[in-house]
């Protein structure tokens, strides 16, 4: 392919060590690497601050071509720029170290000789964290040192040219070189990173080795993921994007790897999603452990269970990647991606009630426990509370899967309420958990009767966004696989959501969102994994087949994607989209019979 340009979200490809994540463009340039952590105040940002963000440039003098891949079983990207002079492949990796995560960022990237003579350029220009530091770079022990404040970066390089300093306050200081290929040379670059405390300084060909062990640590970790069925490449590129999500030191996922990308041109729907959402962590261990993943399973419930025991027993919507409680949201002044503002860490839906979070909860610890595992006394005791609470808050009103500020009795947090108690029976029958199960019993069948009855409409065919309206909402299609309804309501309100929010294959969120932003990539995949809920395989098997041909050239998915020409909209790599290829996929796969998926 062309050169593609920085302003399509489609061309950035995420790289990662469980500890952040790097955005690479299909320039070869590096526009987000938060260092040292994924929810530190970004060093290099050029992705929503193009003239003060700064950036990592690695690209060959003139005009090129670009073909890019993932090594296989790796989040290890290859980038193969073709000139009129030769060819160059970039490995681009956030590697590890002997004993696994390294105690500080360390990105290395390797540029192999193919063919002909390549001349490249590169620079390393730490931004302004987003307007709030101002770089600085000296010369310490032979090496470039650069300053972004509690955070320092030094540059490493085997054979890339005389590194020169530029000192220039104008945008700001950076560090650059150029070199030249030939077929068989190797030359490598590093960065290292640490934030207020000292630096080590790796040897060259440590940099090398290092590379090379990351890429034998990932496919290590492929070979342990275990998936039989259609679309493979693509449920197992999803499951590596997961991967990335995951914050080594606590467990805990992140919802997605940015801040601050827009929904739509108009902005305002500018959200951080660098934090723990219940939901899709619950989502996400559901999938791992049908993988037959089990340390991230682990990891994350037991990261999620002392976090809120932490906290107290009501749930949060979201936590901190290091288990704390979100706290408001600052606004910084940059002009965003494409000048679409504003830029923001935070997230304002952090203290809001979403009921549906109560059945994520008992999801994750039922499919912990089916998978032969077994829940402490300490988690046993909140989950009999939380189911009796849970007979009480599904009568309230809340703020909806989509934290939205109009409180009513959505249908979907009913669902999933009555999800909670009847995974809260399962536990209690099974031994898992205390408690007196005969009262969630009769709740769980009391909130089924006043759905069927308050949130159906006849008039619509459908199951409406809350009761009395005529708006349609898709996160009612997750209860298609969670057994709450897998019969002709279920199916009428496919039709309807597919009438009034379809895109073809794709689909908005829910009435009135096709005026105010671009279709949402999970809930086209839960519309796929429904239809096979329901029977309708033939049309499942042909939604899976086009949405999975919408993901970027490497397998990746934001948050929306404009149905009119394909680009990406809203943060990424996203977890929930993501968790969508891969919910529907095995769904599928376990309904649909086997002699209909041959082919795909």
């Amino acid at each position: 392919m062309r050169v593609p340009d920085r302003d399509d979200l489609r061309t950035y490809a995420p790289i990662g060590d469980g500890r952040t994540v790097a955005l690479v463009a299909g320039d070869g340039g590096i526009d987000w690497m938060p260092m040292p952590n994924l929810d530190s105040t970004p060093v290099f940002a050029r992705l929503i601050d193009d003239d003060d963000g700064g950036c990592l440039e690695l690209a060959p003098d003139g005009e090129y071509t670009v073909r890019r891949r993932y090594l296989a079983g790796t989040n290890v990207l290859q980038t193969t720029f073709a000139t009129d002079a030769g060819t160059v492949t970039v490995t681009d990796a956030l590697v590890t170290g002997v004993a696994g995560r390294l105690p500080w960022s360390q990105l290395v990237r390797r540029i192999d000789g193919v063919e002909g003579s390549v001349r490249l350029r590169w620079a390393v220009r730490p931004g302004t964290r987003l307007r709030t530091a101002s770089p600085w770079v000296q010369r310490a022990d032979g090496h470039h040192l650069l300053q972004i404040g509690t955070t320092t970066l030094a540059v490493v390089g085997g054979d890339v040219g005389t590194p020169r300093a530029e000192s220039r306050a104008s945008p700001f200081p950076a560090v650059r070189g150029a070199f030249t290929t030939s077929p068989g040379s190797r030359h490598v670059l590093g960065i290292v990173a640490t934030d207020d405390e000292p630096l080590h300084l790796p040897d060259v060909t440590h940099l090398d080795e290092s590379l090379d062990r990351s890429i034998a640590g990932w496919r290590t970790w492929s070979r342990e993921f275990s998936y039989d069925g259609p679309w493979a490449d693509a449920v197992q590129r999803s499951a590596l994007a997961l991967k990335l999500l995951v914050y080594a030191p606590t467990g805990a996922i992140a919802a997605a790897a940015t801040t601050s990308l827009p929904e739509n041109p108009g902005g305002g729907k500018n959200w951080d999603y660098r934090y723990a959402w219940v939901r899709d962590l619950a989502y996400t261990a559901h999938a791992l452990v049908r993988f037959g993943l089990r340390e991230e399973t682990h990891a994350a419930l037991s990261w999620l269970l002392k976090t809120i025991r932490r906290h107290g027993d009501e749930l949060h919507v979201m936590y901190t990647l290091r288990g704390g409680v979100v706290d408001g949201v600052q606004e910084f002044d940059a002009p965003g991606w494409q000048g679409i503002g504003p830029v923001v860490a935070g997230n304002p839906a952090h203290d809001q009630l979403q009921l549906g979070v109560y059945g994520d909860l008992f999801a994750i610890c039922r499919t912990y426990v089916d998978a032969g595992n077994v829940l402490d006394a300490a988690t046993g005791r909140l989950l009999a509370r939380t189911a009796d609470r849970t007979c009480d808050l599904w009568r309230q009103r809340d703020s909806g899967m989509w934290e939205l500020p109009e409180l009513q009795h959505y249908t979907s947090s009913k669902m999933g309420c009555w999800q909670a108690l009847r995974d809260a029976v399962h536990l209690a029958e099974a031994g898992a958990i205390p408690g007196e199960p005969s009262r969630w019993a009769a709740e769980r069948d009391r909130i089924a009767a006043w759905i069927e009855e308050e949130c159906w409409s006849e008039e619509l065919g459908a199951y409406t966004m809350y009761p009395g309206s005529r708006e349609l909402d898709t996160s009612v299609l997750l209860h298609a696989e969670s057994g709450f309804d897998r019969g002709e309501r279920m199916s009428r309100t496919i039709d309807a959501l597919t009438a009034e929010l379809g895109a073809g294959a794709l689909l908005y969120r829910y009435s009135g969102m096709r005026r105010e932003e671009h279709t949402f990539v999970a809930s086209a995949f839960w519309r796929a994994g429904a239809l096979a809920c329901v029977g309708r395989h033939e049309e499942a098997l042909t939604a899976m087949d086009d949405l999975v041909g919408r993901a970027n050239d490497v397998g990746i998915f934001s948050e929306m994607i404009d149905a009119e020409d394909g680009t990406f909209w809203g943060n990424l790599p996203q977890a929930l989209s993501h968790l969508a290829v891969v919910a529907s996929a095995l769904t599928i796969r376990d309904v649909v019979p086997e002699g209909a998926l041959r082919g795909h």
